[in-house]
């Protein structure tokens, strides 16, 4: 039988400081010799709740070690909840957050419990699940619909089931923002959240699901301010699709944290999907320039291309969707009381001074596909 482990604090070490840049300097692109400050502060979300021994429940996450989840379990860890996160164990459970003292890594990493399994072996997520009992499930990186069914069948108990899904699920339309009501495409590459959406609706279960927009923060796998910060650093330009008057949204991670713990036993969220993002919106351009100024580097040069006039194989030459794409969050903030915390200068700072620009990235540079664009245009200039 599956048994559920705490992990201690000494299991895992901070990463040596001598790791990061020990200056500006060591950075390529030239920064501004100003750039703009933040007054930095140990993260403690407004409005945090108190949970009390009687109130506490007993919560599983599905994943939980690489971006939304590691903030995520902070937040239920201090709020007094017992956290399991159910992972293959591929990855450390715990690690020090850049800026984390030690007393806070000690404390959340001596709490955190760690089930391991693959979800997609339902028998085993039967067996332990139902063995161990749990209150409320946070799904963070399910994706269909038959890794949930499992998981409802192994609790039939279960107070609370929420769910990551995407805003991605909207069908592409004329009319802007998204809204919790609109169409959705079932031909989406989102399809299968939309699915587990649907099998949540009818299974009875207590639930509710968010939809992020994109998401960006330290940590963020996904390189959407990455992919600008790695541009900037270098001094080169920036290649942008078309116009760069494309508008999207961005939803700062912390901010899509607290909004998970906010629906966590709020009848108001019973059985009801939430857009969650930031609520101001940005072109193409002035996310570039947002990136720049967040960073302290001077306003970068942007090169307009049109990518219908490239072949670039199976390289992405740009990390968003090349539409406008954003999404109302008039719903989370009337409902559920939800006021972003991070305007989008700032996020970006935050995500910077904690990740980038301490010389960490999850993705290495890779301009290929920039000096195919630029190449062209320097002939056209010719």
């Amino acid at each position: 039988m599956a048994s559920l482990v705490a992990v201690s604090p000494v299991q895992h070490k901070r990463p040596s400081l001598s790791l990061l840049p020990s200056s500006v300097s060591d950075f390529n692109g030239i920064r501004l010799n100003a750039p703009l400050q933040f007054k930095r502060k140990v993260w403690q979300p407004k409005g945090a709740l108190q949970v009390t021994a009687s109130s506490a429940k007993k919560i599983l996450i599905m994943g939980g070690t690489r971006f939304i989840g590691i903030f995520l379990s902070r937040l239920l860890v201090k709020e007094g909840h017992q956290v399991t996160l159910f992972t293959r164990g591929k990855a450390p459970i715990s690690q020090p957050l850049p800026g984390e003292s030690d007393k806070d890594y000690a404390d959340f990493s001596s709490k955190i419990l760690h089930l391991k399994g693959d979800r997609k072996d339902f028998e085993f997520v039967k067996s332990s699940l139902s063995a161990e009992g749990f209150d409320v499930v946070y799904d963070i990186n399910g994706r269909e619909a038959n890794e949930v069914e499992p998981i409802l069948d192994a609790l039939p108990k279960l107070e609370q089931y929420i769910y990551c899904s995407s805003a991605g699920v909207y069908l592409k339309s004329d009319l802007l923002p998204h809204c919790e009501t609109d169409a959705v495409d079932p031909k989406s590459r989102h399809k299968g959240k939309l699915e587990t959406e649907s099998l949540l609706a009818s299974s009875g279960v207590n639930w509710t699901s968010l939809r992020p927009v994109y998401i960006y923060g330290p940590l963020n796998y996904n390189p959407v301010e990455e992919w600008f910060f790695h541009r900037l650093k270098a001094g080169r330009p920036i290649p942008i699709p078309n116009s760069g008057m494309q508008i999207t949204q961005l939803g700062h991670v912390k901010d899509l944290a607290v909004a998970f713990v906010k629906v966590l036993g709020n009848d108001k969220a019973s059985k009801q999907v939430f857009n969650i993002a930031g609520d101001r919106y940005v072109t193409f351009d002035g996310l570039a320039r947002a990136c720049a100024k967040a960073a302290g580097f001077p306003e970068p040069e942007l090169i307009h291309y049109n990518p219908k006039e490239f072949d670039f194989g199976k390289k992405k030459a740009f990390p968003f969707r090349d539409q406008h794409f954003f999404a109302s969050v008039d719903k989370a903030k009337s409902v559920l009381g939800l006021e972003p915390e991070y305007d989008l200068v700032a996020g970006l700072a935050d995500s910077y001074s904690l990740d980038f620009g301490r010389g960490t990235c999850r993705k290495e540079a890779d301009f290929t596909t920039d000096d195919i664009i630029l190449g062209k245009s320097l002939v056209l200039q010719s």
